[in-house]
């Protein structure tokens, strides 16, 4: 193949771009950037250049191209190919004294060009970015209608994350969503053999010299990046697949597979790879993508370090396309089959379980989970993930590095109950004892004290303490010799056995009634926020009263602070601010300043969350979320999460029933010409 075969006609690239505005200007509809990936498999095949290269060729046919950021690589063919692009100066970040030279997304929005080279797509930003990621600058850029050409390696796709540190044993944290790799409208790879990427690693022209041999020693090695190559070739070729699909889909030729992934998610940090591992599945059998989290009772007691990692594999599950759904219920074998019954699932994925110990595995007989999913769908294949982990992860259980937080004010209160309520036992089984009632009536007053103690404390080894202090002070008070823990009858083993049973029964039936009494109450307020939000607005006479009853019952869901604006035209308005208690001046000076109004400006514009526990502006005080249907925004919602713990996943799905319900009434309005 010739060179000039290599290239694409610079008049078809100028004809491409003409067609485009004209569509634009016919359709009325504000026209989306096209992405162009430059896909490769290590550092120095030539991304940046194949890139550069390509840029040149768009600005020759007449194009407007602009080099937003490109990597400073000292490469004098590279540097060659940046001569007569414009180039946008970099934002300069202080950081702990030092500059950093990071990409200037609000200097390209200004520019805005046909085309910008934003390089090195899986970058992660310097504190003090709008975003936290670079694809998240890229994809502002792409909404904007400016086409992007980016660059990104093979080990950064989040899928292939484990896949490419088993083989180079290197965790890359720097990762890229896959749906944005898929989601690009072309993928060029850039491709040379691993002999020629050595070649030129040797000779400096990729890093220095001490670098490089550093690098030949350990990641760049022929056995990786033959392997690296291989992976890289694979998921092109998996894109254009999919690209090809997408074209069938569009001309109404579907190609259905039948087949349905479902992954089962659970607060283990192992859970990532089981995701992934679903995830690659279901791309390579073209099927749909669901993930499960069954929530038990004990659920509810998690501390908030594992409630944020189970939030995170549901965020990482949704970056994969995944429908996430929440399935409430103890039996967690059970939930996952009926689900996967009804909904056509054809394949499950689920990470090994650590099986218990001790007195935990004497306590609770249960079949493995897997055991018992299998004999409920017996039909259906079972993916089970192994976790490389699981020996560290079963230390850190053992030895308690992952136990919930101790309140030593909670402990001490629970403590003291549990002393009062045993010695008001003792003192009614003496009172027993004189009336001639019998032993049993004892061991029933020291049950019933379990029971008390179980239902009062907050942590369930109160409950089980309490269990085995009852059968000590029967023992030392009521059984002969009296005052000893020696018991002269052959019987008492017996009945000591009996008693501890029925005590650790009993308490732990009393502390999961508590927790299931205290979940159901909290069902029954969400739905009744619910039905009042529902009932409100059909009443509600304007849209300033529809935005102030769903302020009010966000407010009394999360019982957080929160400010609403009224979206009007594509800006916010005068907000208005809800107190859930009364630090008046404190919300006023967090919610009300002008950062915190950029913020919600800025969701307003561009229809996406942002704020607090976001990547996008994540130094903001309040979490900022658009009540919008089908792309219009009719107002922004913060929530104070400055000073507060984050918002529970089932509230954040009360949450979002509560804004979408308010956007339909929102936008009925104004289609019946009230706004």
């Amino acid at each position: 193949m010739d060179e000039m075969d290599k290239k694409r006609d610079p008049e078809k690239i100028l004809q491409e771009i003409k067609e485009q505005e004209e569509e634009q200007e016919v359709t009325g509809i504000k026209r989306r950037g096209k992405l162009k990936i430059f896909f490769g498999y290590a550092a120095g095949v030539g991304k940046t250049y194949a890139m550069l290269d390509t840029a040149g060729e768009a600005k020759a046919a007449g194009a407007d191209v602009v080099a937003g950021y490109i990597e400073p690589h000292a490469r004098p063919d590279t540097i060659a190919l940046l001569e007569g692009l414009e180039v946008l100066p970099p934002k300069l970040i202080d950081h702990k004294g030092i500059k950093l030279r990071e990409f200037d997304l609000d200097a390209a929005l200004w520019r805005k060009p046909e085309i910008l080279l934003v390089d090195e797509l899986a970058h992660t930003n310097a504190e003090g970015c709008r975003h936290r990621k670079r694809f998240q600058d890229i994809q502002e850029l792409l909404d904007a209608g400016i086409d992007v050409y980016t660059t990104v390696n093979v080990q950064h796709l989040e899928s292939l994350h484990d896949i490419v540190a088993s083989i180079t044993h290197i965790r890359v944290n720097e990762r890229v969503p896959d749906r944005i790799f898929d989601e690009a409208d072309k993928i060029e790879l850039v491709d040379i053999e691993p002999e020629e990427l050595l070649t030129r690693l040797a000779a400096g022209k990729i890093y220095g010299k001490n670098q490089a041999g550093r690098a030949m020693s350990n990641f760049f090695t022929k056995e990786n990046l033959t392997a690296l190559r291989e992976i890289a070739l694979r998921r092109t070729a998996d894109q254009v697949n999919k690209a090809v699909m997408k074209e069938r889909q569009a001309a109404g030729r579907d190609y259905y597979t039948g087949e349905h992934v479902l992954v089962c998610l659970s607060p283990s940090p192992t859970n990532e790879k089981v995701i992934r591992t679903a995830a690659r599945m279901a791309g390579a059998f073209r099927a749909e993508l669901s993930a499960v989290v069954v929530e038990t009772l004990e659920a509810a007691e998690r501390e908030d370090k594992v409630r944020k990692t189970m939030e995170n594999n549901i965020t990482l599950a949704k970056q994969f396309g995944a429908k996430v759904v929440t399935l409430y219920g103890d039996d967690i074998a059970e939930q996952i089959a009926g689900y996967a019954k009804n909904n056509g699932v054809s394949k499950i994925v689920i990470g090994r379980t650590v099986r218990p110990t001790g007195l935990s595995a004497i306590v609770r007989r249960r079949r493995n989970l897997i055991d018992r999913l299998i004999a409920l769908v017996p039909g259906m294949d079972i993916y089970v993930i192994p976790d490389v982990r699981a020996a560290v992860q079963k230390h850190r259980h053992l030895t308690g590095k992952n136990s919930a937080a101790v309140e030593p004010v909670r402990v001490a209160v629970d403590a003291a109950a549990a002393v009062l309520l045993l010695a008001s036992a003792t003192i009614l089984g003496q009172g027993i004892e004189a009336c001639g009632l019998g032993e049993m009536n004892q061991i029933m007053i020291y049950i019933m004290a379990v029971i008390l103690i179980s239902g009062f404390s907050r942590y369930r080894v109160t409950g089980v303490m309490a269990s085995a202090a009852s059968v000590l002070l029967f023992n030392f008070f009521f059984t002969v010799p009296r005052f000893t823990f020696q018991a002269v009858a052959s019987v008492y083993p017996f009945t000591f056995l009996t008693m501890l049973l029925c005590a650790l029964t009993v308490s732990s039936l009393a502390a999961r009634l508590k927790r299931q009494v205290r979940l159901s109450k909290e069902e029954s307020e969400k739905m009744q926020i619910l039905i009042a939000i529902s009932n409100k607005l059909k009443l509600a006479a304007d849209s300033d009263e529809i935005l102030d009853i769903c302020a009010k019952q966000v407010m009394k869901l999360l019982e957080k602070n929160v400010i609403i604006y009224h979206a009007v035209g594509g800006e916010v308005k005068q907000p208005r601010v809800y107190l859930s208690n009364d630090a008046e001046e404190m919300a006023g000076g967090i919610l009300l300043n002008e950062d915190e109004t950029a913020v919600a400006g800025w969701v307003c514009k561009n229809c996406h969350k942002a704020g607090c526990t976001t990547n996008t502006l994540p130094g903001a005080a309040g979490l900022y979320i658009p009540i919008q249907k089908d792309g219009r925004v009719f107002g922004v919602i913060g929530i104070d999460l400055k000073e507060s713990a984050p918002i529970k996943p089932n509230d954040k799905n009360v949450l979002h029933v509560i804004l979408d319900e308010t956007a339909v009434v929102l936008k009925a309005q104004m289609i019946h010409g009230y706004l």
